[in-house]
């Protein structure tokens, strides 16, 4: 994200402290976020996503399966055949399109999720882990500190405290 995208975006996160800014403001700086979108590096990644050629549309499929059944075992197998394809061609598209693996992605949301529970409901950390798919609290820990920079606990302390996700 470069840095003129990245200010439209705080400028919109802003305008959530004031909804009468919002409603006039809003669609304003959500089409100069778009602008800036198609006219950035990646452009061609969002024209390749929102085009159905070259199996692109099959990996954002894959991606809507891995948000409905991140809390189970990733089977890759399962997976290539629920978006029609075979199991290295979905791996390598995938890694194209997202620049990580299924499995790593779906981590990713695992780990999302399991914060948003601490931090939104109160979740203590092994519950939020084991509800999430981890069966080892230990590995919860681990992997949540890898991504987050602090184990569990500490970080939603400091979210708490703060209110701002680092």
């Amino acid at each position: 994200m470069d840095e003129a995208l990245l200010d439209a975006v705080l400028r919109m996160v802003r305008l959530l402290d004031t909804p009468e800014d919002a409603a006039v403001l809003g669609p304003v700086v959500q089409r100069e976020i778009y602008y800036r979108m198609l006219r950035g590096d990646l452009a061609h990644r969002l024209l390749d996503l929102a085009q159905c050629e070259g199996g692109t549309h099959r990996i954002v499929r894959a991606i809507e399966w891995l948000k409905q059944h991140y809390a189970a075992p990733l089977r890759i197998e399962e997976l290539a055949e629920a978006v029609h394809m075979s199991s290295s061609a979905l791996h390598h598209r995938f890694k194209a399109v997202t620049a990580m693996s299924p499995l790593r992605y779906q981590k990713h949301l695992r780990l999302h999720e399991a914060r948003r529970l601490m931090f939104a409901d109160g979740v203590d950390c092994a519950t939020a882990g084991h509800r999430v798919g981890y069966e080892s609290p230990s590995q919860f820990s681990r992997e949540y500190r890898r991504l987050f920079g602090a184990p569990p606990r500490a970080e939603i302390e400091r979210l708490r405290e703060t209110g701002v996700p680092a």
